[in-house]
């Protein structure tokens, strides 16, 4: 797994959302320069579109309570574009979302250290895909698991 370097990490902030709250809505667009290897958070009330590419390659992650119990929700666009491209966007993805949930947790590590409890949720990805062999929920684990 690479490390993140922060150097590279850029953290905006939208309107509504500070380093510290809200808890909900807090939605996270997670987006990359292949060139320069950047890696660019923008925290919001909801997705960030505007740096939503046409590779759809962005991770976009978000708290949401259940039960009264908060969990992080993490959706990436699998697709369906025939088996072998849709199977390296998988492989691609789960290889590098290690590094994309480190990323969004060290940018956001004030906010994480104000809500401890939150460090200890279980983290739900959604790999989106029109192939029913691509298209899954999994556990990743808790945030405190990619060391902020």
């Amino acid at each position: 797994m690479k490390k993140l370097n922060p150097e590279k990490l850029t953290v905006e902030f939208r309107p509504y959302v500070t380093p510290l709250a809200p808890i909900c809505p807090r939605v996270y667009t997670l987006t990359h320069s292949d060139i320069t290897a950047e890696l660019f958070l923008t925290m919001g009330s909801w997705i960030a579109y505007d740096k939503v590419t046409s590779m759809r390659d962005e991770v976009v992650g978000s708290w949401r309570v259940e039960n009264n119990c908060y969990y992080f929700s993490v959706y990436v666009y699998i697709g369906n574009f025939g088996q072998k491209e849709t199977h390296l966007r998988d492989a691609i993805f789960r290889r590098e979302l290690p590094l994309a949930l480190e990323a969004i947790f060290y940018g956001d590590r004030q906010f994480l250290l104000a809500h401890p409890p939150l460090a200890q949720a279980p983290i739900w990805i959604h790999f989106d895909s029109e192939d029913p062999a691509f298209n899954k929920w999994e556990y990743w684990g808790k945030p405190l698991e990619y060391s902020f």
